[in-house]
């Protein structure tokens, strides 16, 4: 056999002795050999050979998962359906309840369609959401984003009078309506830093006068959130937050969203204000900026592939942690599903809780309906 390569565990040992009893002999012999070296290194031995096949252990983690009842008892992580935040697409016009094509399940509304689906995410226990405004016309200054009958405008005054126990957030940039898709004014091909900071304040405090109970910088522009919480606090609102958008990097996970906003760039990129993915360090002194301009939450984006970065700007600061399960993340979940390669309920459960577990206090997710679903059932959280 050895010749053959098929391996000889047991040998004749010419005392006509039985597998057992060279067993019992070893552990009277050699295993407190063993074991006496282990323990002059250091090495903790909490399991024994009781001598009926089974072993003497004091600590055995898989005691507290041995059902559901307990599994969900001794959980480190825990959920809430108040903690969600449903991205929604407001676009200018009537009657518009259109599917996003790169974000099956996903819509574009206007006005007086979205009704439909602030109803059913309040029936889901989601009272939360981040609106994104499509406007009909685009210019070179975004004039569209703080214009008093904006589209945005108009979605709050609605959602505010139709559903007062809405918790309306709003997203503060510009690439939704420029002319160009970039997030601020151009100079020659580069965003203008301070002229775009000043145009952001001007679109912050026109949606909180229109509504909104927190506005979301997501321009990554220098100095922003200090500027948005002056021209707010000199208004009188005092009592608005800012949930920067701290930590958000230039990212392939964006692409449907720019197909469902209309917000692509016409030419290069965003990466000379979105931040570089081979950073980490960069993202807490970011995260720590904005706490010191004002900032009451930070946010980190994309959520999936940024979980050590998310764990890190946990740690540096003492304000909520967000995280936003961006576009791609979900557009991969639903393209694997339906070609049948995972499970999409098991996908959107284990995703979530692992952004939770890594630190984030808020998630902003396209599944937000699902996952408070999921909640309430006990499948999570």
């Amino acid at each position: 056999m050895e010749r053959t390569r098929i391996a000889v565990s047991a040998r004749w040992n010419g005392e006509n002795k039985n597998c057992r009893e060279r067993a019992a002999e070893w552990r009277e012999q050699e295993l407190p050999r063993a074991r006496g070296g282990m323990e002059r290194t250091g090495i903790a031995v909490s399991a024994r050979w009781n001598g009926e096949n089974k072993m003497d252990m004091r600590i055995r983690p898989r005691r507290l998962r041995g059902g559901e009842n307990l599994r969900r008892m001794v959980r480190e992580t825990r959920m809430d359906a108040s903690s969600l935040i449903y991205p929604i697409f407001i676009k200018e016009g009537s009657g518009i309840v259109e599917e996003i094509p790169a974000m099956p399940g996903q819509y574009r509304y206007s006005v007086d369609t979205m009704g439909r689906k602030l109803e059913e995410l309040l029936k889901a226990g989601v009272s939360t959401v981040m609106f994104f405004g499509i406007p009909a016309v685009k210019d070179e200054v975004g004039s569209g984003a703080y214009a008093k009958d904006g589209i945005i405008q108009k979605a709050l005054a609605q959602a505010k009078r139709d559903y007062p126990e809405l918790y309306a957030v709003t997203d503060v940039c510009m690439c939704e309506y420029t002319s160009h898709g970039h997030c601020g004014v151009l100079c020659g091909h580069d965003v203008d830093n301070d002229r775009t900071v000043e145009l952001l304040a001007k679109t912050a405090l026109s949606y909180a006068q229109a509504g909104a109970d927190m506005v979301a910088p997501s321009d990554m522009m220098d100095g922003r959130v200090s500027a948005i919480r002056d021209i707010l606090d000199a208004n009188g609102y005092t009592q608005t937050p800012i949930m920067s958008y701290a930590v958000k990097y230039a990212s392939g996970f964006y692409a449907p969203f720019r197909d469902a906003a209309g917000s692509a760039p016409s030419f290069g990129d965003r990466k000379s204000y979105q931040m570089d993915y081979h950073n980490s360090r960069e993202g807490v002194k970011e995260a720590l900026l904005d706490v010191q301009e004002g900032a009451d939450i930070i946010m980190v984006k994309p959520a999936m592939a940024y979980l050590d970065v998310l764990a890190r700007v946990k740690e540096a600061v003492h304000v909520p942690v967000a995280a936003y399960s961006v576009s791609g993340e979900y557009a991969m979940i639903k393209a694997a599903s339906r070609a049948g390669y995972v499970e999409e309920d098991k996908m959107i459960c284990e995703t979530a809780a692992c952004a939770y577990r890594a630190g984030c206090d808020i998630y902003l997710t396209y599944y937000a309906e699902e996952i408070a679903r999921f909640i309430k059932e006990g499948r999570i959280g």
